[in-house]
């Protein structure tokens, strides 16, 4: 008999398609589906002609825009060269997660909706828009095999770049970079911890301009690793082997083979994250205790959606915690549903403070290091910030590498050298624009204005010798606020609106631009 199949393809920016996505596959294979789930720009896109049935599910990002994973997919399916009858074959349905309170409310889904019907697909149901702000016994994916002997040979780590490799570094296999330095760049007094942390790329095949990214790969607290394990009944130095139960399924390349269970904890699931309404689902079909299911099975309903945002999203609980407020549930939870249950850590994104021109083999990021409470005993923490700062390159122990590759940022910055850069940073979120301060003064272009705010000019003025230096050279003009500084608060904006025609004038003395450059100027 010919199991019918099904491709269900996502793109996700931040993990919630990607869910909705592996539910739909667990749902498919509970009806005797044969399905795969894969993120759009990691299937071959030119096999889709061959598909007979694809679920598309994808969010929107930014302003209208496709997600980070499905950029490539939606490059090569707006090309004007494909024939208008390319997908003939294919059945499709598309479901589109977007929030009605932006202007681009499914953007992305309702034109992807419409692009398939241009070539040639036939649509199961019109586009399926889901709206963030509305009221309203399974298989697992894998089989762990736990291995009774050690194995004389293998790898314990994930596939990396390593130096010297002419292919540059990306998510299936990072740089492992060797942190230089971690300095603390606020004073001892100020609310936040912020760090200047610098890598060492050298040999890495990076190459990075002013406005990009660094992507890092953060892991999970010992103490949170140690905790888990301790909730369900796991020897964190047990050997294991990942076993597809489906033909087209593949291994997490990040995960090595064989794999220890510390590795997994510590490496892959995202353990401190706050889970959503699909975990309480599944952890209730996992579970044996009466009472502790009867919860589950109300957090996961639509009735109980109120009393499960109380005690788990607005407190911040992570799926650590709740695992411990099931004692009996985690005791019992298969290890082959692990992969199912949590979803794996996802790597974070940093503006790159340095330039290439300036520092040829480093890489440098400014972290505000996230720590808040909520009525919770233990703070909340961000995981990547606070594994970071954790990190100390100089303890005189192995060196301290940290999992990274870069991608093309959002800012771009003029090509032309007379064109004058007006930027605006307040906090970290000058980050960026150091980068490109140091890139335009390398390449001799002095018509550089910063607007720079923070609260106190001795605690968190980020880079204030730097940027007092390169005054004196005429490369840059600064313009600080200090909201904390004086009776009033003033920000960055109220900067903005004393100096901006000062500033003009200051560049029109720089440099004459010509009629259209003053006539494109707009009004502060």
């Amino acid at each position: 008999m010919v199991v019918p199949q099904l491709l269900v393809l996502f793109g996700s920016q931040t993990g919630t398609a990607q869910d909705v996505s592996e539910r739909l596959g667990r749902e498919a294979r509970r009806r005797r589906l044969g399905c795969r789930v894969q993120a759009l720009d990691s299937y071959p896109v030119a096999n889709l002609i061959h598909e007979p049935l694809v679920i598309f599910v994808c969010a929107t990002a930014g302003q209208g825009d496709p997600p980070d994973n499905m950029k490539n997919f939606w490059r090569f399916i707006f090309r004007k060269n494909l024939p208008s009858t390319a997908l003939c074959q294919m059945d499709f349905a598309v479901l589109g997660l977007g929030d009605s309170s932006y202007a681009k409310f499914n953007f992305v889904a309702k034109k992807l909706h419409r692009r398939l019907l241009q070539l040639g697909g036939s649509a199961l149901l019109p586009a399926c828009l889901g709206d963030d702000q509305h009221e309203l016994g399974l298989p697992s994916k894998f089989s762990l095999l736990f291995l009774h002997e050690v194995p004389s040979a293998g790898s314990e780590g994930q596939q990396v770049a390593h130096p010297g490799s002419r292919e540059p570094p990306s998510e299936s296999q990072p740089f492992l970079a060797p942190m230089i330095s971690n300095q603390r760049v606020t004073g001892p007094s100020h609310f936040q911890d912020v760090r200047l942390i610098e890598f060492d790329i050298s040999g890495s095949a990076l190459s990075f301009a002013a406005g990009d990214v660094v992507l890092i790969q953060p892991s999970n607290s010992a103490a949170h690793v140690q905790q888990f394990c301790q909730a369900l009944g796991l020897d964190p130095e047990q050997l294991f082997t990942l076993q597809p139960r489906e033909p087209d399924v593949l291994p997490p390349t990040r995960l090595p083979q064989p794999c220890s269970v510390r590795h997994l904890v510590s490496q892959y699931l995202d353990i401190a994250s706050v889970p959503r309404r699909s975990f309480f689902e599944l952890l209730a079909c996992l579970s044996l205790h009466e009472l502790e299911r009867e919860k589950l099975l109300e957090f996961s309903s639509a009735q109980g959606q109120e009393e499960l945002f109380e005690y788990c999203n607005r407190p911040r609980r992570t799926i650590v915690e709740v695992l411990c407020d099931f004692p009996y549930t985690a005791a019992a939870i298969p290890p082959d549903y692990l992969l199912d249950l949590i979803p794996a850590i996802r790597p974070r994104a940093f503006s790159i403070a340095s330039s290439m021109l300036a520092h040829p083999s480093r890489l440098q990021i400014l972290v505000a290091v996230v720590q808040f409470q909520t009525r919770l005993k233990e703070p909340r923490r961000g995981l990547c910030s606070s594994w970071l700062a954790s990190l100390d390159p100089d303890s005189g122990q192995a060196p301290v590498r940290v999992p990274l590759w870069v991608r093309p940022g959002g800012l771009a910055f003029p090509e032309m050298p007379d064109v004058p850069v007006i930027m605006v940073g307040p906090g970290t979120g000058v980050a960026p624009f150091r980068a490109a301060i140091q890139e335009r003064v390398a390449q001799d272009r002095t018509r550089n204005v910063l607007f720079f705010g923070c609260r106190w000019r001795d605690q968190d003025f980020y880079w204030e010798a730097e940027w007092q230096e390169l005054e004196k050279r005429g490369c840059l003009t600064l313009v600080p606020a200090f909201s904390r500084e004086q009776e009033q608060k003033v920000y960055v904006q109220h900067r903005l609106r004393e100096r901006g025609p000062l500033v003009w004038e200051l560049l029109d003395r720089q440099a004459t631009p010509s009629p259209c450059q003053r006539m494109s100027r707009k009004p502060w």
